[in-house]
């Protein structure tokens, strides 16, 4: 019979107290450490690793750490043998195929092994050694774990097995080649000692003259490892969960109408640019349009986390997957498929997720000696306790090399850095905050200055008609107002549009203007119900001879509150003041606090003039001003700061701004604004809010804190775990790890790290 004191005895006390290791084979988006080498790789490998035929329109396939991969089938990552993932999100359930197949194995495998480890651990047990004593003789005992252990070993680990013969075969040792090892040397020793024990020398029979087996031990681990397989696939589905979720936000059909306008159901991809669709009360808006007919409060949450429904009326745009309030509206389809804002946000946050941080080439410098480094660790202990371990001295000498083995797995490692990275841009793209790449992230926590634009990113880039002061006392605004906006209504001016704005919002009645003139740099005149009418500036009224002395200190005071001041005069008389600003947005004030709260500096460059520029930044408390700068100007101030040691994160929403957010350390772009800024920038905000800026940064620094926490385990885990599954403690407590608690370490220090990560779901921005 197989007597466990056979065996090497060990103390199983804080072993396991290291959380860190996990295992990730899968095909989500991490980035293992311990696959390293990338490009020198790519360029010292025969084999190719890009295997997508020119033309190729179907599902793509790469690797998460190693994005060179890339194949029409999930065929597995040549480099670090974890499966390849689709390159975009999918909706079709295929994606989960690993987590599938590695759940029905570990379910498997620990039917079979619970009772094998029953058998085992009883054994140990006075009471039910006996009886297993009366029922089994010690090779009939041996032979039961062997068929319990075997297809556990040869079929619950066989995925890890092919691995770890790849890895080797094309000398890119990972985690596979560890556990792989470790399993089969554990299981392969214990078949040979079951058929056929006189092989063995004497330094592998105990005090009774038998010979330990290992088949709980190679059963365990690989149920273990599995398991930890199973926990993290299904944690990182969940960070792309959301992802698809997002993607699944609009509806399958649309209510199109033909030229009759009949309403016909069609599915979202006959739709095309241009269609109109109809909208009903509490559906989803299905794809991006503008609105044509109709008005409605909408729910644009899922785009911009913000729970206030807005007002679209229209001219409005509208963003599919939205939800509409109880309005009706029709709209003009203006994108389709993946050009809708919906299906490029899903695409650039799986792009980024698959990104690479910088801080994991401090993981990837490691990763290229650790496997063999273990390896050699492992051959160092086995020999010294071959040599200098008590008998049955090359019993322990094998446990103890399989238990560096396992425990040294770094799955934990390879975790640290991409499960961060993806939980930390799903919650940024369920708060509008979309990051281009992780190394955008990374180095938003290094800013220490932030730029902003101020038309459309302090202020809401949509000039209001905010002042209507009548100068005189025979007329007031009632009267003079209709004929201000019938004039304006001829000109093209941005401020003219404001002006017929406000009057509109004033119940004016609409006049129409003759005799129109426009005037260039100066302002307007027209007749208007038979009376003159002139809109403008100083220069205008003093070329239509209008006395506008008596204002003046009025006029000076506006301005110097931010507002572009207008002169009215009807008939040569002075009628009134017309006051235009862009409106500070609701949210800047907290995003500028926030900001100054965690010791930024805020810069200000903008093309207004001084005056309004100082005004604002003024009443927002903005550290430095650049006003009258020019798209070049701005670019130099990014420059300079630069120079001066700073690091830059830039804030725009125009064409004006491109330049600059390309400069920037991280450019990050207004969502509201041109596609040429959001190009150009690391950071795009959907909602088009200061207060973004202010969330991305907070979000840089949690997620890079949370990425410090991870990597701290996993070095510290394995600095520890190997030296005392080597066995340096037991000379002075007498204390050894078992491969089973190695392995059980191992888990529980990936999912320690996944745990970790995942805590940024709970992130408060």
């Amino acid at each position: 019979m197989n007597h466990k004191h056979d065996k090497p005895q060990h103390d199983h006390g804080g072993h396991h107290d290291h959380p860190h290791d996990a295992h990730s084979h899968k095909p989500t988006g991490e980035k293992h450490a311990h696959c390293a080498h990338e490009a020198k790789d790519q360029a010292a490998a025969p084999e190719r690793y890009d295997r997508v035929p020119p033309g190729w329109t179907g599902t793509i396939y790469t690797c998460p750490m190693h994005p060179q991969v890339r194949d029409v089938r999930d065929s597995g990552c040549p480099i670090c043998g974890m499966a390849l993932e689709p390159e975009g999100p999918s909706t079709d359930g295929t994606d989960d195929r690993e987590y599938r197949s590695m759940r029905r194995r570990f379910w498997i495998c620990a039917l079979l092994t619970l009772p094998l480890v029953l058998l085992t651990m009883g054994e140990m047990v006075p009471s039910i050694a006996r009886a297993l004593e009366s029922r089994f003789s010690a090779p009939a005992m041996r032979w039961l774990q062997l068929g319990l252990a075997t297809p556990v070993v040869l079929w619950g680990a066989w995925p890890f097995f092919v691995r770890g013969v790849q890895s080797v075969a094309r000398r890119h040792l990972n985690m596979f080649t560890l556990i792989g090892l470790g399993v089969f040397v554990a299981w392969a020793y214990s078949v040979v000692a079951t058929l056929a024990p006189g092989l063995f020398p004497s330094g592998f029979h105990g005090h009774d003259g038998g010979i330990a087996v290992y088949f709980e031990a190679a059963a365990v681990i690989t149920t273990l490892v599995l398991l930890g397989q199973v926990l993290e696939l299904r944690a990182r589905s969940r960070t792309s969960g959301a992802l698809q979720a997002l993607l699944e936000l609009a509806p399958p059909t649309a209510r199109r109408l033909d030229a009759n306008g009949e309403e016909q159901e069609v599915d979202l991809a006959e739709l095309a640019v241009g269609d109109r669709v109809r909208v009903r009360p509490g559906e989803k808006v299905p794809v991006d349009g503008e609105v044509v007919e109709g008005e409605s409060l909408v729910d644009e949450s899922m785009v911009s986390g913000e729970p206030v429904p807005v007002a679209k009326g229209s001219g409005d745009n509208v963003v599919g997957g939205t939800v509409n309030g109880n309005g009706a509206f029709t709209l003009r389809v203006t994108s389709v498929g993946e050009d809708t804002l919906l299906a490029r946000i899903v695409q650039r946050v799986a792009e980024a997720q698959r990104s690479r941080a910088p801080i994991q080439r401090v993981v990837d410098r490691v990763s290229a000696w650790f496997v063999p480094a273990v390896i050699g660790v492992a051959v160092a202990a086995f020999i010294a306790w071959a040599a200098w371990g008590p008998e049955p001295s090359l019993a322990y000498a094998l446990v103890n090399a399989v238990a560096v083995l396992i425990i040294a797995c770094p799955c934990a490692l390879g975790l640290a850095t991409p499960m961060s990275i993806m939980v930390g841009m799903g919650k940024g793209a369920q708060h509008g905050l979309l990051i281009r790449d992780a190394e955008a992230l990374e180095t938003l926590e290094r800013v220490d200055t932030v730029v902003v634009d101020k038309t459309g990113t302090l202020t809401r880039g949509k000039p209001e008609l905010v002042l209507v002061a009548s100068a005189g006392s025979n007329e007031d605004e009632t009267q003079w107002l209709p004929l201000a906006a019938a004039v304006e209504a001829r000109s093209e001016h941005p401020l003219a549009a404001a002006i017929v704005a406000g009057a509109a919002d004033r119940g004016m009645e609409r006049l129409e203007a003759t005799d129109f003139q426009s005037v260039t740099g100066q302002g307007a005149r027209g007749r208007v119900d038979g009376r003159t009418v002139s809109v403008g500036s100083e220069k205008l009224m003093a070329a239509d001879s209008v006395d506008t002395a008596a204002v003046m200190d009025d006029v000076e005071r506006y301005r110097g509150e931010g507002r572009t001041v207008m002169f009215c005069a009807v008939d040569g008389r002075l009628a009134g003041l017309l006051g235009v600003a862009d409106p500070i947005k609701d949210s800047t004030p907290e995003a500028l606090n926030r900001l100054h709260h965690r010791g930024l500096r805020v810069v200000m460059l903008t093309g207004d003039s001084e005056t309004t520029a100082r005004a604002v930044a003024a009443t927002l408390g903005i550290d430095e001003v650049h006003a009258n700068v020019s798209p070049e100007e701005k670019l130099a101030h990014v420059k300079g700061l630069q120079a001066d040691g700073a690091r830059v994160a830039m804030a725009g929403d125009g064409i004006n701004d491109a330049p600059a957010l390309a400069q920037a350390d991280v450019g990050i772009a207004m969502g509201t604004g041109t596609d040429v800024a959001m190009e150009s920038a690391g950071v795009t905000l959907v909602r088009g809010d200061l207060l973004g800026v202010a969330q991305a940064i907070a979000l840089s620094h949690a997620t890079m804190r949370n990425i410090r926490q991870n990597l701290f385990f996993a070095f510290a885990y394995n600095a520890a775990g190997v030296p005392v599954a080597a066995g340096v403690l037991y000379p002075f407590l007498g204390m050894l790890l078992s491969p089973m608690l190695a392995a059980a370490a191992m888990s529980l220090s990936s999912v320690s790290v996944i745990g970790n990560a995942l805590r940024l779901r709970r992130l408060e921005l």
